[in-house]
């Protein structure tokens, strides 16, 4: 067995000590206080447990005028990383997920981390969450950040970061770095989709582009002494750019965008999908490979010409040279099913590599062989992350998924145990003894054994549906039921049928004509699920659709029965749900909720919302969880003109969307505050809660 698995297998093994609580045995209540207090075996209800220790007693009912707020330490915790660079024997990581963002430097040699800093907030508004770009220049290390795209620099002989540049405002990034012979400094940017040039002896700055009208993301870059390259991401183009005067030549177009970019001497390299690019500066003998399936997220160059590019979603090595019709495997992957941040040609025969779920791997490239080094075994500072989904397995577990981990808290034992994941599970359901989640940037489907931790791949949603938005279980076909988007400048998204015992799919592609999918409802009874959608599709790609439809799908037929706007001129959901013959909504970009009837399809009520997010039927009544708002959960029905708050001041530390867990027959809901785990007492008849 590979010695990177065996990593895993260990990995997958170790118990982490936390506090835990199990759900109490309760009876359905009607809506109403109740006159008991909640009793936590000595320790008061809203307190932080010790580590360690579990929740061994929770009352079952709860009066308006006790602590309705139980807190549980960080929900989600991570090492995972983004941008990587090397310089001079050390590797120097960025953490993704943390504020502020943490710069690692870690000794290769004895593959531990040996110092790290907290880069510094910047002036402008909004905080950064983590660094995509990194590049050495002049002995220093520099960091591009999001979602404020700051530019930053760290001194390893002096130990200080310092904030240089902002190149925009709070919701920005800057995807990709490079560093030209001289030691100029070029950040590929978005939303603005512009190359901005760095003097570090100066400070002097030079914004070029946007090169193509509607571009927003020049999500891979690289200069040399005459040219900046870059790939556009929106419209798949592999440009070449004067330093001099700015201008910018076309040398390639992709079938999707370009997300890694190397020189190799008269040539460039790029990666448009599955599909390698190679290609002379001059912009003559163009020359491509690709895989059969997946996409190339890496690229290295050796001194003797061979390229070295790594694949999504396995985390595959492969060897390429000019001339070749095949890129050829090498070994098996170091961090299966990983995304790499960077690779590195060590003068040993070895292949250097940075996985994006927080590894570090090193490949033997005579024979293959690799081993993995997990980021937070080495040192790497952790912290909480925000969440991407959660799920509540009663009386179990409570289960949040983060950035390739879910984190899975006993209620039963007291004890937490972390599981490796290969993306970001943007959904989770339960069906019988498995868990079911929704993986994005991958779009796998993937099972968990509730019992073993043990982990299947029912496969890939594939048809360029790389973003998984909704999930729902269907008992009565046994059927999963997938609602997602694709990636980049296309519109058409896709409800898919997957058969949980066999991974088969049935796809039906553009199923709401022009509109991805953001959401799915299930009308159980009447076998019919309602779906969602968005005109906007993956973004960059102009909408032929004003509104956000929804469309009623039979799973018998498989067919539309009939579709509707609900509120014209609101081009995306966020969620719906199905109760008691109304189809609640939320929309997402004109945060606001509308109910409509479904036998008439009038809608009824609507207004708006504090933010959006997800909403959750629960004894008779409709919840919103939003954010950007501060965090609020409201009430939407039946029979409300206006929704109700249930709860503020939860905070907008979601990754995805605000989700809720509720416990069967109980008020009590897990959730967040901050980015904590947290119980919530959410009974509608007391005064909303505030932590």
């Amino acid at each position: 067995m590979p010695r990177s698995r065996l990593s895993r297998l260990a990995l997958l093994a170790g118990l982490l000590p936390a506090l835990l609580l199990p759900i109490p045995a309760t009876a359905d209540a009607t809506v109403g206080p109740a006159s008991a207090a909640d009793t936590t075996a000595g320790v008061p209800a809203g307190a932080d447990l010790p580590v360690g220790r579990p929740y061994l007693e929770a009352g079952a009912v709860q009066d308006c005028a006790a602590p309705r707020v139980q807190r549980f330490g960080e929900a989600s915790v991570t090492g995972a990383i983004v941008g990587a660079a090397v310089h001079e024997g050390r590797g120097y990581v960025v953490t993704r997920g943390i504020k502020p963002p943490v710069l690692a430097e870690i000794d290769l040699a004895t593959r531990k981390v040996v110092r790290s800093v907290r880069l510094p907030d910047g002036p402008a508004a909004g905080a950064a969450e983590g660094g995509w770009a990194t590049v050495v220049s002049g002995g220093k290390v520099y960091v591009g950040t999001y979602p404020v795209p700051d530019l930053y620099r760290f001194d390893p002989a002096t130990g200080e970061v310092e904030h240089l540049r902002s190149f925009g405002r709070e919701g920005g990034f800057i995807w990709s770095l490079a560093a030209s012979p001289d030691g100029t400094i070029y950040a590929g940017t978005y939303p603005d989709g512009k190359v901005w040039e760095y003097v570090p002896e100066t400070g002097a700055v030079r914004g070029m582009g946007p090169f193509v009208p509607g571009e927003r993301y020049v999500r891979a870059i690289g200069a040399d002494d005459d040219n900046v390259y870059a790939g556009l991401l929106d419209k798949g183009k592999l440009l070449a750019i004067d330093r001099a005067d700015g201008t910018a030549r076309e040398l390639a177009t992709g079938s999707t965008g370009f997300g890694a970019i190397a020189d190799h001497g008269d040539r460039v390299l790029g990666t448009s999908g599955a599909v390698l690019v190679d290609i002379r500066k001059d912009g003559t003998d163009k020359r491509t490979v690709s895989l059969d399936s997946g996409s190339l997220d890496g690229l290295v160059v050796a001194a003797d010409g061979t390229v070295y590019a790594s694949a999504r979603p396995d985390g595959a090595i492969y060897r390429y040279r000019t001339g070749d019709d095949t890129l050829t495997r090498v070994g098996d992957p170091p961090s299966p099913g990983d995304e790499t941040r960077r690779m590195v040609l060590n003068g040993d025969g070895t292949l250097l590599g940075f996985s994006g779920s927080g590894g570090m791997w090193t490949m033997d490239l005579s024979t293959g062989e690799s081993e993995f080094t997990d980021l937070i075994d080495a040192g790497i500072p952790t912290g909480a992350e925000r969440p991407q989904s959660l799920l509540l397995d009663p009386g179990k577990a409570v289960y949040v998924a983060g950035h390739y981990a879910i984190e899975v808290r006993d209620l039963r034992s007291g004890e937490k145990r972390r599981i490796r994941v290969s993306g970001e599970p943007k959904v989770m359901v339960r069906r019988g003894g498995k868990i079911y989640a929704a993986i994005y940037p991958s779009g796998e489907i993937i099972e968990l054994d509730r019992r073993t931790d043990a982990i299947r791949s029912l496969g890939f949603l594939g048809h360029g549906q790389q973003r998984p938005w909704d999930l729902e279980y269907d008992p009565r076909t046994d059927k999963l039921l997938v609602a997602s988007a694709p990636l980049g400048p296309k519109l058409k998204g896709a409800l898919t049928l997957v058969d949980p015992d066999t991974g088969a799919m049935d796809t039906y592609l553009d199923v709401i004509p022009d509109q991805s999918l953001m959401t799915l409802s299930l009308d159980e009874p009447r076998g019919i699920v309602y779906l969602g959608g968005d005109v906007l599709g993956g973004g960059g790609v102009p909408p032929v659709g004003t509104a956000a439809s929804v469309a009623a799908f039979d799973l018998q037929t498989r067919k539309v029965l009939w579709r509707t706007d609900p509120v014209p001129g609101y081009r995306t959901f966020q969620d719906l749900k199905v109760h008691d013959g109304l189809l609640y909504g939320v929309y997402k970009r004109n945060a606001s909720w509308f109910v409509m009837d479904l036998a008439t399809r009038a809608v009824l009520r609507k207004g708006p919302l504090t933010g959006y997010g997800e909403l959750h039927v629960h004894r008779g009544n409709v919840f919103a969880a939003t954010f950007f708002g501060g965090g609020n959960i409201h009430r939407l029905g039946p029979g409300l003109d206006e929704p109700q708050l249930i709860a503020t001041g939860l905070g907008d530390d979601w990754y995805t969307n605000p989700q809720l867990a509720f416990e069967p027959g109980s008020w009590w809901a897990w959730g967040l505050v901050g980015r904590d785990l947290a119980r919530l007492w959410l009974d509608p008849s007391c005064p909303p809660l505030t932590p």
